[in-house]
């Protein structure tokens, strides 16, 4: 199974990205997604995730600005991202594990590699 995120970049404050993340191999339909993302001198902190049935789950500090989505005919996993911050700034990654959601990292089976998202202020 392999993930290849994209989408990542540069934009003001108040702007918005699209992160894409598409799974090769696998039943992606089986498959729960999340992002996380790594801010310099952080952890890896979940952001959101979407469970096989479409179930999903926002970290607080990205509610009512990020939506996550899927489309199992495409095989892939999106990140609506709106009203940056520059605290929004890091790399994102996109994960992927058997059905049920979980926002601990350890738990993920596959990852992709990785896209920078950077918020100017």
């Amino acid at each position: 199974v392999q993930l290849q995120a994209s989408g990542g970049g540069l934009v003001q404050t108040g702007g918005s990205l699209r992160l894409s993340c598409v799974v090769s191999g696998g039943t992606f339909s089986t498959y729960a997604m999340g992002w996380f993302r790594r801010a310099p001198g952080k952890v890896r902190e979940s952001v959101a995730s979407i469970a096989s049935t479409g179930t999903t789950y926002y970290t607080d500090s990205v509610k009512g600005r990020f939506t996550i989505s899927r489309d199992n005919a495409r095989n892939t996993v999106y990140l609506q991202m709106n009203s940056l911050k520059p605290e929004d700034t890091a790399v994102y990654y996109c994960g992927a594990r058997p059905n049920y959601m979980s926002t601990r990292a350890d738990s993920y089976n596959y990852w992709g590699q990785g896209t920078q998202v950077t918020v100017s202020s």
